[in-house]
């Protein structure tokens, strides 16, 4: 949210304290922060989301397309192996959209509630800023007749412009006073309010990977020849892939 003061003429009062408006425009920047990063933080939460469903649904495709792949059909240990897979990759699948259904609820619905608070706030400090100018103008007019020769018509017009400034300041100074008071604990409750959303968050990603842990560990048990290292798998397939390049359809020219 942005905040830009309007340009009129400026009393020679003081009418506002210098220490008072620094505190407002401190209250507020940190508002305006909250805001930015708030949106931010909901926006890469969804990304994150979308990304770990794409992924998930990705591996399932992978594997289904790997069991209907006619080896299957000619190897019953490839089958054993891509059956097995298959298995992992739909479980893994279901616990993933638990989680993604998990952090939709408890943190990208939080974020977007918080988010919808702001521009209340933001209209809140507009028509404060509307009103402080309206009480500047006032304060101005107060002054110029206060100048002037007192004169019965300029004693006249002085004491209408000071019954037309007198409830406009005190509407300003009553908006000012709740908003130097709100913003704070406005600020202030963001740890309270997003706190259970960021323990769910942990929480989600705690049972998703210790479930993952589990359904990885059956499925190597499943599929590991016992005895063979991940050097001698290497060698291994480099052997039958000289063999393969050993055929003339693949020969160089």
């Amino acid at each position: 949210m942005s905040w830009i003061p309007f340009k009129i003429g400026q009393p020679k009062k003081q009418i506002v304290p210098k220490t008072v408006e620094r505190d407002f425009e401190r209250e507020y920047g940190k508002l305006q922060q909250l805001e930015e990063q708030t949106k931010k933080l909901q926006k890469d939460m969804k990304k994150s989301t979308d990304a770990d469903v794409a992924m998930s649904k990705s591996a399932v495709k992978i594997s289904s397309d790997l069991l209907s792949n006619p080896l299957c059909e000619q190897d019953p240990n490839f089958l054993t192996m891509v059956t097995a897979l298959d298995t992992a990759m739909k479980r893994m699948d279901s616990f993933n959209q638990e989680k993604v259904n998990q952090i939709q609820k408890t943190v990208i619905e939080p974020l977007k509630k918080f988010s919808s608070v702001f521009p209340s706030l933001n209209m809140a400090v507009k028509r404060r800023e509307q009103t402080l100018q309206d009480y500047k103008r006032l304060q101005s007019k107060v002054e110029k007749y206060e100048e002037k020769e007192k004169t019965g018509p300029i004693l006249a017009k002085l004491h209408q412009a000071r019954e037309e400034l007198r409830p406009v300041k005190e509407d300003f100074e009553a908006k000012n006073k709740q908003l130097l008071e709100e913003m704070p604990k406005f600020y202030s409750s963001r740890i309270d309010y997003f706190e259970p959303s960021f323990e769910s968050l942990i929480r989600a990603q705690v049972v998703y990977y210790t479930e993952m842990h589990k359904i990885f560990g059956d499925l190597t048990e499943q599929i590991d020849e016992p005895g063979l290292t991940d050097e001698q798998r290497e060698k291994e397939n480099e052997a039958k892939l000289s063999e393969l390049r050993a055929l003339s359809i693949v020969a160089d020219d």
